[in-house]
């Protein structure tokens, strides 16, 4: 669906012809899980793949717009996390019958939300582990398990995974997180793709340079 010239993003299936692709944001029932415009997954029913989100811990999925979420990637939130300072790591308090409250939070591993910036591509198969959190316009390798955070336009991959390199140099990676691309208007936005897909770095370092002054 078009909304007067321009794409909308609480459309569930974007792709013509195509009912595996999806807008997340307009699927999203749970409401720790926010998700900005435009995210895609390459599947259907996103919440299915944000596992062990149990609503006592009170940790949140949080992922920026225009991020790119292949088929397979999987979120692995804190309810994953057992108790492991006392004898059991059992949960008994998760399974019907038992009599055990939820311990106190102090008690648990919690790792903190789970944060995933702007335009981040991840690869197929990924699983990523709670708390990460993963920087604007990086790169996650097919079959990685992401433990730890992840530095903005990096390239990471591996299990665990690690950084392999930096997308870009410094100065444009610092570039792009002022000029912050993905917050313009739509309409702006359209305007910027040929820029957004120059493979002329040195031409792009010089136009948003220009932009920004």
């Amino acid at each position: 669906m078009i909304q007067n010239g321009m794409p909308d993003p609480m459309q569930v299936y974007p792709v013509p012809n195509s009912d595996h692709v999806t807008y997340v944001k307009p699927t999203i029932q749970n409401p720790n899980i926010i998700v900005g415009d435009f995210t895609y997954f390459s599947d259907v029913d996103f919440e299915r793949h944000v596992t062990h989100h149990y609503d006592f811990y009170g940790d949140k999925l949080i992922i920026g717009r225009f991020c790119q979420i292949a088929a397979g990637v999987q979120f692995i939130m804190n309810g994953a996390n057992h108790q492991m300072n006392a004898v059991s790591t059992f949960p008994f308090y998760i399974f019907e019958g038992w009599h055990q409250d939820v311990p106190p939070l102090s008690n648990l591993p919690l790792k903190g939300d789970t944060v995933v910036g702007n335009d981040v591509w991840i690869g197929q198969n990924v699983t990523i582990l709670p708390g990460v959190h993963i920087g604007d316009g990086a790169i996650i390798g097919l079959n990685s398990v992401v433990g730890s955070h992840v530095p903005p336009y990096s390239i990471v991959a591996g299990n665990p995974a690690q950084v392999i390199r930096k997308r870009f140099d410094d100065d444009l990676i610092q570039l792009l997180l002022d000029f912050k691309w993905w917050d313009k208007s739509i309409a702006e936005i359209d305007r910027l793709i040929p820029i957004l897909s120059c493979g002329d770095l040195e031409k792009v370092r010089k136009e948003l340079r220009q932009r920004m002054a």
